[in-house]
């Protein structure tokens, strides 16, 4: 039977309603496991469990009515810590700035109250969101619950690890080089990057169309439950989409066979990232495994480099993300860690070097290549991470070993950042299978664009055939 602080949040509104499972039992199990295995991992910057518990109770008392049911009633949701709360700090990691508070609530987190979600705790990123494993000055290091001695990737590690563990159902994340798909992928659990628009930022960095916040969960239903909430116009991002149809995810074995006759390619390389062999071997299962569900599954080819990737990216942070992080930390540099400096450093180097239509450049060409090797498929499959895990505290100043090969930035193990410059596709990620070092792996499923039910499809049957929900990490390793 599940534990409860590891029921999904789906069964849980189902036993709200019947009124066999009260909110206020929900979280009481959550705030428990909280105090039992958060000290191993350090995945929350704080707890706001004194708002929650009379929240919890109101949740209760409405089901008891059954009226004012809203989407989220009762269900816990961890917020990474940029998405801010009006009154609360919001430092972004930052030491200089652990004293600000938010003015107002992020637009995500005044929709999941909205909903009738619960924040009931905070959870940590590396400083500004700027990195792929989770640590900082401010926080100390947050550890992978599978294998403490690896990260949960980042920058929305602290929500991964959270779910991972068994202090949340749901949690909020955000992903502008694959700070949501990474994590999820290193902890076994579900993320999503919805196309440009389609959920609301914060200006004035909401224009970056790099951009997205979005929802995490352990289930591909319950990434959609949230993301439902979380999508739709938004008067403070002037970017928001309108009209945007809800996701739904088909119930159990129809999940698989709804995948049938679908067309997916499967790319394992990206072009030239030089992916782990197990890594690879669990990429080409979930494809096997689709197969055997009566999808056609065709390997491609693209004709894209890491180096040409990279570049790309880093030309554009050098003239948004970059510039924003040095007017923030203006005055305070020496707080900073070190993968912040450097963050800054590459970026403005790649400004230097490159027009900012050079980078619009190098964009479209890479959203014509992707177009041109989809056309007559469904939806494209692809490793999340080339390399297998990062170290928890690991600071990469000066790259990173994969298979053998030294990458000069270790963000070029990172499969996740194509699909931040094709920002219109959706991408979900899902878990595919254990790395020999004892941490998940997982898989990213594109669509075309704003084609969000079709990931969601794909995803669900990925669930479906390649089982994962069972699974829990033992918080006791330390390799």
């Amino acid at each position: 039977m599940t534990e409860l602080h590891y029921l999904d949040a789906a069964s849980a509104l189902r036993l709200f309603r019947s009124r066999e499972l009260s909110p206020v039992e929900l979280m009481n199990a959550v705030i428990a496991r909280t105090g039992d295995v958060n000290g191993g991992i350090n995945a929350l910057t704080e707890t706001l469990f004194e708002e929650a518990m009379p929240a919890a109770r109101q949740a209760a008392a409405s089901y008891a009515r059954g009226r004012d049911l809203t989407p989220l009633l009762g269900l816990p949701v961890a917020a990474k810590e940029k998405h801010g709360l009006k009154g609360r700090t919001l430092s972004q990691g930052l030491v200089a700035r652990k004293g600000e508070l938010a003015q107002e609530d992020h637009p995500v987190i005044d929709r999941i109250r909205r909903a009738g979600g619960i924040i009931h705790a905070r959870t940590t990123t590396p400083e500004y969101s700027c990195a792929t494993v989770t640590h900082s000055p401010l926080w100390g290091v947050t550890r992978n619950p599978w294998n403490r001695q690896y990260s949960p990737g980042g920058s929305s590690g602290g929500s991964a690890a959270a779910l991972a563990a068994g202090l949340a159902p749901l949690a909020t994340a955000s992903d502008i080089a694959g700070s949501t798909r990474l994590p999820a992928s290193f902890t076994g659990t579900v993320g999503y990057k919805a196309p440009y628009g389609r959920i609301p930022g914060q200006a004035p960095l909401s224009a970056d169309h790099y951009r997205g916040d979005g929802p995490m969960a352990r289930t591909v239903a319950d990434t959609a439950l949230l993301a439902n909430v979380m999508a739709g116009r938004h008067p403070g991002d002037h970017t928001s989409l309108a009209g945007s149809q809800a996701l739904s995810v088909p119930p159990g074995a129809d999940a698989a066979a709804s995948v049938a006759g679908l067309r997916i390619a499967l790319c394992i390389r990206l072009g030239n990232y030089p992916v782990a062999a197990d890594v690879e071997a669990n990429t080409r299962a979930v494809a096997s495994a689709l197969r055997s569900a009566g999808a056609m599954v065709e390997e491609i080819e693209l004709p894209w480099t890491m180096e040409d990737i990279s570049r790309t990216m880093f030309t554009h942070f050098g003239y948004l993300l970059g510039p924003a992080m040095e007017d923030e930390t203006a005055g305070s540099t020496e707080f900073l860690a070190g993968y912040t400096r450097q963050f800054m450093a590459d970026a403005g180097k790649a400004a230097r070097e490159n027009r900012f239509i050079d980078g619009i450049r190098a964009e479209s060409r890479i959203q014509a290549e992707l177009a041109a090797a989809m056309a007559g498929f469904d939806a494209l499959i692809c490793p999340a991470s080339a390399v297998a895990a990062l170290d928890a505290d690991g600071m990469y100043l000066d790259g990173i070993d994969a298979g053998g090969v030294r990458l000069e930035h270790y963000w070029q193990g990172h499969m996740t950042a194509p699909f931040n410059i094709t920002n219109r596709c959706p991408v979900l990620a899902v878990p595919s299978g254990m790395a020999h070092c004892g941490i998940p792996t997982g898989v990213q499923i594109v669509g075309h664009p704003f084609d969000d039910a079709t990931v969601f499809a794909v995803g669900a049957a990925v669930e479906q055939v390649r089982p994962w929900a069972g699974r829990r990490p033992d918080l006791l390793v330390m390799s």
